[in-house]
This record gives C-alpha cells, structure tokens and sequence, in this order.
C-alpha cells in the first residue's frame, strides 16, 4: 500500500501536476467563455469546470477525459435560459439531465453512440458552430448587451434583433473593444503557424485573454479614449460561492423542464461518448474506459451542476487532447485542473475580472471555427451524397429549427439511404438463353427482410411466360417470413404462366390462412 501511494505521488508530482496546470490554463477561458455563449452567468462556467474535475474525475474511470462546460451544449441552453425566463427554473433541466445520464449507466446503454450515423453527428457540431459565431461576432466587437441575439438563428435577420440593434451599435461598441478582438483571434493562427507545439509555453486560449487583458491595461495609460467599459469586461463576485443560483424545485412537474433535460443529457451523452472515443485513441497506453461508468459519473455531475447553480458538463475533446498533449497519465491530473479552478476564483478572481469579453468572443469564434471549418463541407461532399445530403440537411433544419429537429431529421434521412441500399443488395439477377428459352437465376443474399418485399415482387412479375426461374437461397442466414410468403404465393403464379420455378435452400409456408 505505501509503495503504490509513493507511486502515485512521483507520478502525480512529475506528470499530472503539470498536465493538469496545463489544462487550467485551456480550460479557465473556455469556462468562462462558454458560460457567455450560454446565456449563463459567468460564475456557472468556472463552477461546472469544478464539478467536472474534482468530482467526475473521481467518480469515473476514464484515465485521460478531462469534463468541464462544453460549446456543442450552448446553443441548447441558451435556447432553454431565453425561453424558461428563470436559471433558477433552468437548473432543474439540468439536474433531469443528470437522472438521464445515470439510468443509461445503469441499463448499460452506453453504446447508444454508435447508433447516430457519423454524418448526423458532425452536420449537428458543424451547425453547432456556425450559431457559436455568429452568436459571438457582436460580442467580439465590443457589444456589451447580453440580450443581444439570444434565440434562433434565423431571428437573428429580424428587424426586432439585426437591423434593430445595427442602429444602436455605435453606442455599445468601441474601437478598443474591437481592437481586442482582433489582436485575441490573431493568436491562434500566429501560434499554429509560426511556434511549434513543443515550444509554445501558454496555451492559444490562455494566451489570447492574457493579450486582452495587457492591451487593455496599455490603453489605460496611453489611449484613455479606447479603454473598455466596465460593461465589456468579464465581472465574477469576489465571494462566488455566496452568489450561487439554486434550482426551483415548485416547476419539477413541468412537462417542458423533463424535455428539455432529456435533450441535454442525449446531447451531452452523445458529445461524452464521441470524446471518449477519440481521447482513447490517443492514449499511448492503449486504455479502454468504461462507457456506461462514465455515464453515471456524468450524470452525478449533472446534478450537481444542476443543484449549485452551473451550467451542464461534458467530456469535452479540448480538454482531453490538451490533457494527452501535457504528458497526463492517470485522472488525477483532471482532478488537478478542477482543483486549480476551485483556488483561481478562490485567490485571484480580481485578475479574472479583468479579462475583456471581447478575448472571451474571440475563443468561441476560434472553437466555432474548428466546428464548421470549410475543409470538413469538402470532405463530406467527396464522400457522395448519402453522406453529404444527411450532413447538410441537419445543418439546415437545426438553424431553421432547433437540434433536436436537426438531429432527428438527419437521422431519417440516413435511414432512408440504408432502406434505399437494402433494396437493392439483398438479391442478385442473372438471366441466360438456354436454347430458345429465357433462364433466370435469383441469388438471395445473406440477409433478406420485408424491406425488400416490393423490388423482389417486381422482379417476379418480370418473369416472362413459358421460362425457367430459380431462387437460390442457400447462403442466406436469414430470410424474412414475409419474403418465403411472397415465393410461397409465386410458385402457383408460376405454374399458371407456364414458369417452370426451381427453389433452393428455401422452405415454402402455408399461405392458405391469408386467403
């Protein structure tokens, strides 16, 4: 026991120490950021970072995930804070999120990922994106309205919101605030570019808030005149904890609050479960984590996210790659990172109260970005339509509607494609003259259900009179009642056109009960 604890000591002291400073330093301004794009206070954003790694990190048994506020989950809160009018009543959502989240754990159902065509799931993040930036592109520009475009994106073109608020942008707006923005974006091009990973001492988001911040404080000396407002800039009570928003458990029966916590926790759910995967694979120890475990330590942090006020977690990939990049080896460099944010707005919130929105904006246009580059629309064309088509449709129906729509009508439209496939693989035609007579030869295929019950009774009503027809069905492992029901009632068609029907590996069925 003492060997294994001076281990983990040496362990936690030369490679999750410095890993999970690493991911603080990712992870302070996408919290913060994240909890912008939401519509949240910003206090929620650091408190669901501490949820996700103090606590989840000891509930779950992912070796490298890192959990904190995710951007593929602010569109839906968003939409869910604009349209309850109360966070208090907004916690509750998140808490049903959470409930969700544990009985999928239990019933082990966590493989419902691999249900949701990868199609679907990048047109919903790429969607994700495209309203992230377009959410953010005011923010960047100094705008310190937080009302401003809160709802669907396509509200975003109507007089009461684009054309109305263009009007007052001079008076919301500054030079500075743009400036900032500008500077805040240009970092992670720069940084990519031009310094290679390895030598890169902040990471891109720490980095460009630190930019906004500094060039704040030389405008103060220098150019009074482009200082920001206290409005434009990030503002954290100096007690958090003692500002902290409790759910309102008098609306828990309210049909809309179990709805739309039923979304979260599938969208949250989905994002964990893809981030799982991809960390998995970039851990050079070749770890498996334990899906359906994950999802109750999830959902635990849901609740308790829910219950003090924060705004729900995920798995987030950022988190998780920065964690991976830093040289992490066990959770504890994630429980690491939590307990920096818990001693950041503990001992220094007068240095977070410093940081521009603008620097916060630019983030979320970067992160937007990454979601919807225009490298993933050409890789998705190149790989056909019943691909691209699924993609671009849950695009679409996402920015006219909401996700879940988004979602649901991608995901029809793939099943359509697989309906569409399975029409035509299941069975193959081959046709001959044999002398002076047609020979036609049906090979059934491995698996061959009611789908394709209309293109195979097509096909025998083809079957021309005075021929000779075979159906091999030899191969096939399963074959549909529905399908033996239709040869069933073709062998006496066949007999009275003169078809001379040969069967194989096929069973007829009593089909006297039907007439």
């Amino acid at each position: 026991m003492k060997r294994r604890i001076r281990y983990l000591r040496i362990n936690w002291l030369k490679h999750d120490l410095p890993a999970g400073l690493s991911v603080f330093l990712v992870a302070l301004p996408l919290c913060l950021g994240i909890a912008l794009a939401s519509g949240a206070p910003l206090s929620a954003g650091i408190i669901s970072g501490i949820i996700g790694g103090v606590v989840v990190s000891l509930i779950s048994k992912s070796p490298l995930s890192v959990s904190g506020p995710a951007a593929g989950l602010s569109t839906i809160v968003l939409a869910t804070i604009s349209a309850s009018g109360d966070y208090r009543v907004f916690l509750l959502s998140v808490i049903v999120a959470g409930v969700f989240q544990i009985i999928l754990g239990l019933f082990k159902l966590g493989v419902i990922a691999n249900y949701f065509p990868s199609a679907v799931i990048k047109g919903m993040l790429a969607a994700i994106g495209i309203i992230l930036i377009s959410k953010q592109i005011p923010v960047a520009l100094g705008y310190d309205q937080p009302d401003f475009w809160n709802t669907g994106f396509l509200t975003l073109f109507s007089s009461s919101n684009f054309f109305g608020s263009i009007e007052n942008f001079n008076h919301h707006t500054s030079r500075g605030a743009i400036f900032i923005g500008l500077a805040s974006v240009a970092v992670f091009p720069i940084l990519k570019n031009y310094f290679p990973k390895r030598h890169t001492l902040l990471p891109a988001p720490l980095l460009a808030v630190a930019i906004g911040i500094l060039v704040n404080i030389i405008f103060g000396y220098i150019a009074a005149h482009l200082s920001l407002k206290q409005t434009q800039l990030v503002n954290i009570p100096g007690t958090i904890f003692s500002h902290i928003q409790y759910p309102d458990f008098t609306k828990i029966f309210s049909m809309d609050i179990w709805k739309t916590g039923i979304i979260i926790g599938l969208l949250a759910t989905l994002e964990t479960l893809l981030c799982l995967e991809a960390i998995d694979k970039l851990d050079i120890k070749n770890r498996i984590s334990p899906v359906n475990q994950e999802l109750m330590a999830q959902g635990i942090g849901n609740i308790l996210c829910g219950l003090l006020g924060a705004i729900p977690i995920t798995a987030v990939i950022v988190r998780g790659a920065a964690n991976v990049d830093a040289g992490g080896r066990t959770k504890l460099s994630s429980f690491t990172h939590g307990l920096f944010l818990f001693l950041s707005v503990l001992l220094i919130p007068f240095v977070l109260n410093r940081i521009p929105y603008a620097s916060l904006a630019a983030v979320l246009l970067v992160t937007g970005y990454n979601l919807t580059k225009p490298k993933l629309y050409r890789n998705m064309y190149s790989l056909g339509m019943k691909q691209f088509l699924p993609f671009v449709l849950t695009i679409i129906v996402i920015l006219a509607t909401d996700l879940l729509k988004g979602v649901c009508i991608g995901l029809l439209l793939s099943i359509f494609f697989i309906i569409q496939n399975n029409f035509k693989a299941e069975y193959q035609i081959q046709k001959r003259k044999q002398h002076a007579t047609e020979v036609f030869f049906i090979k059934l295929n491995s698996m061959v259900t009611f789908l394709n019950k209309v293109n195979l009774k097509d096909a025998l009503d083809k079957i021309p009179e005075y021929s000779v027809l075979t159906i091999d069905g030899s191969e096939s492992r399963f074959i549909d009642y529905d399908i033996l029901e239709i040869i069933s009632e073709y062998s006496q068609k066949a007999h009275d056109r003169h078809i001379e029907l040969h069967l194989i590996g096929i069973q007829k069925v009593n089909i006297t009960a039907i007439h």
